[in-house]
């Protein structure tokens, strides 16, 4: 298992088992496989709405004593309803009872987007059919809300998803403690290689979520990344998954990883990446791909330029 050193001395296992889509019924399986295959390193969040069955796995293998708390890092999120500072601990404290995990080794901030928190808090509150309701609460707000839960012990580590370098920039000079990951949408088509070393230059280490590309939201002249011909012949090559060698490309770039994945056979085979060692020349054929595509953009089905790019080509 590979480890990054954060700006807090955490050390984080470079491969975890992402949790998004996981549907109840299968989710807790996924994560016991990912445990009993070796995985130390699990990715939630409340807006997944299954963090409640990952939390009885979770307990059931602390109880058999089979793996230590300490040894499994366990990452959450605060969801965009609750960025009013008051809701902040509550809704942690939420998180951590439905993990039945004693406190998170992370937890982010999910978007730099507060959306209207409704009576029988709706995840994705509408103004009308196309377009979120929004409230303006400043992002330092929050985050100041975040950096108690650091001193209460409810949780270690504080960071962000799904943050540009300018709205990064809005939190990072006033923020007591730093952010320490920011979880990003990364793939050889969207290799965000200035915001990963804006990132790094601050002390920010990048996790990578859909690096696989995604199903959710695929149209159908988007871009296949598991059917790319360049990643087809280096697995080829290796002998090896075009998966193993997406997800072992951003490890070897220095980031953090989170592929989801529900069948046994898949978890494994992203999990036996790490025994890849991806080539000079492959990492630079690699690097040619980008082309700046989003497979997930809040401008499309929220309304929301997230990421500042709604007059760009």
């Amino acid at each position: 298992m590979e480890y990054v050193e954060l700006n807090t001395k955490q050390k984080m296992p470079a491969l975890g088992i992402g949790t998004w889509k996981s549907k109840k019924g299968e989710v807790g399986k996924a994560v016991k496989i990912a445990l009993e295959t070796g995985y130390r390193h699990i990715d939630c969040a409340y807006a997944y709405e299954n963090e409640d069955e990952i939390g009885e796995i979770l307990k059931e293998t602390f109880d058999q004593g089979k793996i230590k708390r300490e040894d499994i890092w366990i990452t959450s999120k605060l969801w965009n309803i609750f960025h009013d500072p008051k809701d902040v601990q509550p809704i942690c404290e939420k998180t951590i009872k439905d993990l039945q995990c004693g406190y998170l080794d992370l937890y982010l901030m999910h978007c730099p987007v507060c959306f209207e928190k409704r009576e029988n808090l709706e995840l994705f509150p509408r103004k009308d059919e196309n377009t979120m309701s929004t409230v303006n609460i400043p992002l330092i707000e929050t985050w100041h809300a975040m950096e108690k839960l650091v001193e209460l012990g409810l949780v270690k580590s504080i960071g962000i998803s799904n943050f540009t370098k300018e709205k990064i920039e809005e939190i990072y000079e006033k923020a007591k403690i730093k952010p320490v990951i920011n979880q990003v949408e990364n793939h050889p088509y969207l290799q965000q290689e200035e915001l990963c070393q804006y990132c790094r230059k601050n002390g920010i280490q990048i996790t990578a979520y859909s690096p696989l590309g995604t199903s959710d939201s695929k149209k159908e002249e988007d871009p296949s990344l598991l059917q790319d011909p360049v990643i087809n012949e280096i697995a080829k090559k290796h002998n090896v998954s075009s998966a193993q060698i997406l997800i072992k490309w951003q490890i070897q770039r220095g980031n953090t990883v989170i592929p989801k994945a529900v069948k046994p056979e898949h978890i494994k085979d992203n999990f036996d990446c790490q025994n890849i060692k991806l080539t000079e020349e492959d990492m630079k054929q690699i690097a040619t791909l980008d082309r700046h595509f989003r497979f997930l953009n809040p401008l499309n089905f929220w309304n929301i330029d997230m990421y500042g790019e709604a007059n760009k080509k």
